[in-house]
């Protein structure tokens, strides 16, 4: 552990307790989201599924990136992942990002995808402000996943035709704003 880290994190006033367990809920949810969507892009066929199918395998890979990159950060700050999988499964800040009832209902999966995504949004937003001008490390960290989380959630809610995002679909640059934590 970097013991430095967690203390100036503390002396900044905020509660690392608190916010390693965000942390590692967080985590869990980045990795079973992983999981999940994995089975959900298996089943996005036919001519509808197919156009969403690359827009979720981007979202499938960020979010294991998202893992991998709290990861270090949860350790540094004294805090470990569970040892048992399915405890890890179970602590996870969001709820699973299951198959719907009808495997071949296209917009049922977009509801589920961005269901997963605004929960994301919501964790990465309250680390935010946990952190933001006490923990720079965990802020940028959190904000970094937030930014692409945002992207994920407004491509899927314009599949669902909730309005235009302004978000555009990327191009062989996969987390963008997290990629530099996975150096």
């Amino acid at each position: 552990m970097a013991r430095v880290a967690r203390e100036v994190v503390e002396k900044a006033g905020v509660n690392v307790d608190q916010l390693v367990q965000l942390l590692v809920t967080n985590a869990a949810a980045e990795l079973t989201t992983y999981y999940y969507y994995t089975i959900l892009r298996a089943n996005l066929i036919g001519l509808d599924g197919e156009t969403v199918k690359e827009i979720a395998e981007i979202a499938r890979l960020e979010d294991r990136n998202h893992f991998e990159a709290l990861v270090p950060r949860i350790y540094e700050l004294g805090g470990r992942l569970p040892d048992n999988m399915n405890e890890f499964h179970d602590c996870s800040a969001c709820p699973p990002a299951r198959l719907p009832q009808d495997p071949r209902d296209t917009k049922a999966i977009l509801q589920v995808l961005v269901d997963a995504e605004r929960c994301a949004v919501r964790g990465y937003t309250h680390i935010c402000n946990l952190t933001a001008g006490k923990d720079h490390r965990t802020y940028d960290l959190s904000q970094a996943i937030l930014n692409e989380e945002v992207e994920h959630e407004s491509w899927f809610s314009e599949f669902l035709g909730e309005g235009p995002s302004g978000h555009f679909m990327r191009r062989g640059d996969t987390s963008p704003f997290v990629s530099k934590f996975l150096k």
